[in-house]
């Protein structure tokens, strides 16, 4: 055959938008499955956490490595080379930035885990974590494709030096006055942090983009707009995201631990009658360890998000993390308090007293050789059209 003469293929891969298209919706039908699958597996645990029907359980986690493996066989296996090859075409075209290498290996992690695009029964399970790393992680791939196709709208900022030092000036008199509204903030895929603001002054509203971070001295306008979407089309897309924690996964959950709920413990106290049995909510309350209670799952919950606001890399994120750690010191200081409180609370040996009677909450029954009242004749109205 002649250069050019090949015949056309029978059924061509998508272009490249279909290609980020095809790892958006996968994360999306992967997104449903694990949703059903927790449903089913939360019928299979008592009140606690604890999982009471291990067969039951079993079931459902096969039933999600089929309905995974199978929405991946039909909705990505065939297009997974080509999302690759796209989303390395860009890499290489971007300019150096800190993440580009985190990037890559991301790219070269799923290539290892593109999954057959069919499996026996037996496979899928074995098959399951690397679906579950493309629901993770294409979004990556996927969003790199998305820059491939649009190498060409390089971001060029569309203001003059004169012009941006004029815009960067009313923005920071803006800021000072509290009129500069901070609605959206995203990265570009050069690293480049960017949000966008509303500038408010003499009652008008104009919509304006800042590159750098708004809180620390050397940010700079980049635009100004009629509106939000007209900048979207300007600006520089999101790259996605990053995440708190490397090894993070949203659907390789681990198994929560079991756990007493606050408001249980709190029924716990108004129902007992011993000192103890309210000293030991108290202290289930303080528990730590793999069964650890509700103050220490605030305290740890208030040392991770320090952690989240600290790895913002921004000064009002930093600002952030220092309150919450010194809450999380605070919440530590207190269930220490409480605990110790609730020792010397069972240490009482004491019961309440007898002149707290209880209420009854119920109607007397009417007496045995009594009977009930006629009800009144049922009438009925005819209706009118």
């Amino acid at each position: 055959m002649t250069p050019g003469s090949d015949p056309a293929p029978e059924s061509p891969l998508p272009v490249t938008p279909d290609l980020a298209t095809r790892a958006r919706d996968f994360r999306l039908r992967m997104s449903v499955i694990a949703c059903e699958t927790e449903v089913a597996l939360d019928m299979t645990r008592d009140r606690y956490g604890r999982t009471v029907h291990e067969g039951a359980a079993a079931a459902a986690r096969a039933h999600r490595d089929k309905a995974a493996v199978e929405a991946y066989a039909t909705h990505l296996a065939p297009y997974v080379d080509a999302l690759l090859d796209a989303a390395r075409r860009a890499l290489d075209k971007l300019p150096p930035a800190r993440h580009l290498t985190g990037w890559r290996t991301v790219l070269d992690g799923l290539a290892v885990s593109a999954a057959p695009g069919s499996a026996v029964r037996t496979q899928h399970a074995a098959l399951w974590p690397h679906v579950a790393a493309w629901a993770d992680h294409g979004s990556i791939a996927g969003n790199l494709a998305d820059q491939n196709q649009h190498q060409h709208q390089h971001h060029k900022a569309p203001l003059t030096d004169e012009e941006q030092q004029a815009w960067t000036e009313r923005a920071q008199a803006a800021q000072r006055r509290g009129e500069l509204e901070l609605t959206e903030s995203w990265y570009a895929a050069d690293g480049q942090p960017i949000t966008l603001a509303h500038l408010i002054e003499d009652d008008d509203s104009r919509v304006i983009a800042l590159r750098g971070d708004p809180d620390a001295p050397g940010w700079q306008v980049i635009g100004h707009f009629a509106h939000e979407y007209e900048a979207g089309q300007v600006l520089p897309a999101a790259a996605p995201p990053g995440v708190l924690r490397a090894d993070v996964s949203e659907f390789n959950r681990p198994v929560p631990a079991p756990e007493v709920s606050l408001q249980e413990l709190i029924r716990d106290v108004i129902e007992a009658q011993h000192a103890g049995d309210a000293s030991n909510a108290l202290l289930g309350a303080t528990q730590r360890g793999h069964n650890a209670g509700p103050m220490i799952r605030l305290q740890e919950l208030l040392e991770t998000a320090g952690q989240f606001a600290s790895a913002l890399e921004t000064v009002r994120g930093r600002q952030i993390a220092a309150r919450l750690t010194a809450l999380g010191r605070q919440i530590d200081f207190l269930t220490r308090e409480v605990h110790d409180a609730a020792e010397d609370l069972g240490a009482t040996v004491a019961v309440l007293p007898p002149h707290r009677t209880p209420a009854l909450r119920v109607r007397p029954r009417p007496a045995v050789d009594t009977t009930p009242p006629t009800p009144p004749p049922r009438t009925t109205t005819a209706r009118q059209r």
